[in-house]
């Protein structure tokens, strides 16, 4: 998977996850798992195109 993010946030993002000895991937690997868990699963209910608001991430 590719994923393009602005450079500052990827940095900032880099940083966090040092602080905590974390690995980017494993931080990813998580959120995109919460996502899921949070949306059953199914892609069915996010339309292409549709953008994903920071509370729908947040959560």
């Amino acid at each position: 998977m590719h994923v393009n993010v602005a450079d500052s946030l990827k940095k900032r993002f880099h940083a966090a996850c040092a602080l905590r000895g974390l690995k980017m991937t494993e931080v990813i690997t998580e959120l995109i798992e919460q996502w899921l868990r949070a949306n059953d699963g199914s892609t069915t209910s996010v339309e292409f195109g549709e953008s994903v608001t920071r509370a729908k991430v947040a959560k």
